[in-house]
């Protein structure tokens, strides 16, 4: 099938964009889906970043402390790395075997990251950039993910610059 990815900041419209395709019959895989896929309990990915970070990234569940982890990555870039190395090659096997699977002439991934990594998505045929303004993303991240302004500025401030997005 045509694979469009479709990208853009955090808490730019992603999502909504996404349940509109979705509304429509368009197959979509999405790598926020995946990244928790790869990292559930029991899973490989979950038991690498276990060792990479150690136990206490576990809730007491045994799933990955996703607030936790998000605080820990975003104020330690070599953190952030360590576990975007674990965690990203998995993503796009995922999105890989859900394209190879694909039976409708085209599909959309919802791929965050793609302007930080599109070097990994040459597979790609298109590309969808959605985007907002800067205090329309940091109004949505500060509700949608109940965390604090610092926070939801380093969480943007990470992420391609608006220059660079579909260059590389």
């Amino acid at each position: 099938p045509l694979v469009v990815a479709l990208t853009g900041g955090v808490a730019a419209g992603k999502s909504a964009v996404a349940r509109r395709f979705e509304a429509l019959g368009v197959p979509v895989h999405d790598a926020d889906v995946a990244a928790r896929e790869v990292v559930a309990p029991g899973s490989d990915g979950l038991a690498e970043v276990a060792v990479a970070f150690g136990r206490n990234v576990l809730d007491g569940t045994g799933q990955l402390d996703r607030a936790a982890m998000r605080r820990r990555v975003f104020a330690d870039p070599a953190a952030r790395g360590m576990l975007e190395a674990i965690i990203h090659p998995r993503v796009r096997e995922w999105l890989r075997e859900r394209v190879a699977a694909e039976r409708a002439p085209y599909c959309l991934l919802a791929v965050p990251l793609l302007a930080e990594k599109i070097a990994q998505y040459r597979w790609v045929d298109r590309v969808l950039l959605v985007d907002a303004p800067e205090p329309v993303q940091l109004a949505r991240l500060i509700v949608r993910d109940g965390i604090d302004e610092a926070l939801a500025l380093r969480m943007i401030g990470q992420q391609a610059d608006r220059p660079s997005v579909g260059e590389g």
